[in-house]
């Protein structure tokens, strides 16, 4: 007996020590990292952007296991914000270390909304400085973006997409049938489509309908502004879309798409120009636009306060994690901002399709409690539907973008049970019940004619809620807020024509506007809520940082199973206390 207890204190003091060991290596590692010195812009540096991003509307911290599988050589998603990247490319535009601006890699997640902001603020850099650009082959959503550079190349082995639009729904329908998962709706509106991928093998004639014309509106937009960057047709742009769809680089040059087909190493002897070397040199110099966004300097410095705070992904109940706008969460930072005096006004930017009615009318509430006391803009980014336009209709002014995906204004119940699938596999529930309508959320068997009627006459006087509210806030006639409502969705430019959105611009739009408001037009800058510092997360975050790191592209396998993936965690999103949801439709995804 001595010589376990002594074998085993011996062992657990090795233990000891070595976690101990651990410990000090782990910490030195972190120290050497913080130690180390600033970057600087060298003279006459070419500003390089890798587009290899997603593009957030919102810096988002890592959660534990993402920044741990990066620090293991696991992955993960690399994001940048698109304020950063936005205001980035304008403080460089205007630095005179900077001589241009380096464009290569394919954009991973940005939407048709969120491309026109990026658009936009390359052509303003384009207009003190040349822009070039590079890539292997260029997807439609890259086009948009280069289209306008001062010389557009492209690989000799490479191609470009020119092939309009199309969305793609998965639907559930037969697989739940054949595995004995049944799913009950309630709903109103007859374009409320978000309950048609788990009860339909396909879409609806209203549904393809509303999608039909969102997607001709989106790609309209996209012709006309890449017929006039290349100086063509919106007309020339289709016909090519019609009969070819993808051009290889020699086509690219021939049709006017790309200024130049070029193997890399002569891009960069172009480059080594414009950072004034020589072609024998080894390289030119530069700077990444994300360890340059790194560096203090530039941004707004005046007295006043404008905070701006990101609405992004689907709005759950309670707290919400990752990339999900926690209907507590964010409610209690606007509450916070509405107590500040040093805050004088509040941009709320949206990117949602929406999700639980109960979150979303507890963030609506603080909306306008905070409008009564100081004054509250929104800027709509790629979505901002259903449940997004809920938590926005309150605001003093609401801008969009014209390719912005808004409305959706309609309400559902998602009602699913096992009782077959369980059934079959020797499963079963017994009840006892005081009450006819004691369990109306089991996922034990289907719900009661009764049971259905209730949540249905739930359903009805929420949507009669939210047609109230957009009336009342919009200072609309009830019946025609009916009449553009019933879950439709619409973009940004048909939403300004039916009252839905004041104005079309992006954030900087409505920063000016809520700086108009509060009178503080030349004297203001940007901040977001306050935070309590979270020294895990900042350690995480730091240690799962790589800014040079460009994103694999997914090939057809890959993109089907995070497709699978993608539809787990929006159900997975599914959170409301009353099972009533005011989102977007599930599949409403751009290719």
């Amino acid at each position: 007996m001595k010589a376990f207890f002594k074998s085993f204190f011996a062992s657990l003091l090795a233990l000891i020590v070595a976690g101990g060991l651990a410990f000090v290596l782990f910490i030195g590692f972190v120290a050497a990292l913080g130690s180390s010195g600033k970057p600087t812009v060298p003279s006459k540096a070419v500003l390089v952007f890798d587009l290899g991003t997603n593009l957030m509307d919102a810096e988002r911290d890592p959660e534990p296991s993402e920044a741990i599988s990066e620090v293991m050589g696991g992955g993960g998603s690399h994001s940048q914000s698109l304020p950063t990247v936005i205001e980035t490319l304008d403080r460089a535009a205007a630095d005179s270390h900077i001589t241009g601006l380096y464009l290569t890699g394919n954009l991973q997640g940005a939407g048709p909304a969120q491309l026109r902001e990026l658009r936009e603020a390359i052509q303003r850099f384009k207009a003190k400085k040349p822009v070039l650009a590079y890539n292997m082959g260029w997807t439609k959503r890259d086009l948009y973006l280069t289209a306008g550079a001062s010389t557009l190349f492209i690989n000799p082995f490479g191609n470009m997409e020119v092939n309009g639009l199309a969305s793609e729904p998965m639907f559930f329908g037969e697989a739940f049938k054949k595995y004995g998962i049944e799913v009950q709706v309630t709903r109103v509106g007859k374009y409320k489509s978000a309950v048609e991928p788990f009860i339909l093998d396909r879409m609806s004639d209203a549904n393809r309908e509303q999608i039909q014309k969102l997607l001709e509106d989106i790609w309209g937009e996209w012709k006309d502004t890449v017929a006039k960057d290349r100086k063509k047709t919106p007309a020339d742009l289709q016909t090519i879309a019609d009969e070819k769809g993808l051009v290889d680089a020699d086509e690219a040059k021939s049709l006017g798409l790309v200024d130049r087909v070029a193997p890399y190493d002569e891009v960069l002897t172009e480059l080594k120009k414009l950072g004034g070397k020589q072609a024998k040199d080894k390289d030119f110099p530069q700077i990444s636009l994300a360890t340059y966004a790194g560096i203090p300097g530039g941004g707004r410095t005046g007295k006043a306060r404008i905070a701006v705070v990101v609405a992004e992904g689907e709005i759950v109940d309670g707290e919400g994690k990752g990339a999900q706008v926690g209907g507590e969460r964010l409610s209690r930072e606007l509450r916070q901002l509405r107590l500040d005096d040093r805050v004088k006004a509040v941009v709320l930017r949206v990117n949602s399709p929406g999700g639980s009615a109960s979150a979303s009318e507890l963030i609506q509430r603080e909306v306008v409690l905070t409008k009564k006391v100081k004054p509250v803009v929104i800027s709509m980014g790629h979505l901002a539907a259903s449940g997004g336009y809920w938590i926005s209709t309150y605001g003093d002014r609401i801008f969009a973008e014209p390719t912005t995906i808004t409305g959706s204004i309609g309400v559902f119940g998602l009602l699913p049970n096992v009782k077959k699938l369980a059934n079959e596999h020797g499963i079963t529930w017994d009840s006892i019940q005081t009450a006819k309508l004691a369990n109306p959320m089991t996922l034990t068997r289907p719900k009661t004619d009764l049971e259905l009627a209730r949540i249905q006459g739930l359903v009805d006087h929420i949507y009669d809620q939210f047609l109230t509210k957009v009336a009342d806030s919009r200072k609309l006639k009830k019946d025609a807020v009916h009449e553009i409502a019933q879950g439709r969705v619409w973009s940004g430019q048909e939403a300004v024509k039916l009252g839905l959105v004041d104005e079309l611009g992006g954030l900087e739009a409505a920063l000016k506007h809520a700086a108009k408001m509060a009178k503080v037009e030349n004297d203001f800058y940007v901040a977001g809520p306050d935070k309590e510092p979270d020294a895990f997360k900042e350690l995480l975050k730091s240690l799962g940082k790589d800014k040079s790191r460009r994103l694999t592209k997914a090939g057809p396998v890959e993109a089907l199973a995070d497709s699978f993936h993608l539809q787990l965690e929006r159900l997975s999103a599914l959170n409301d206390p009353k099972g009533i949801y005011t989102r977007l439709p599930f599949d409403l995804e751009l290719k």
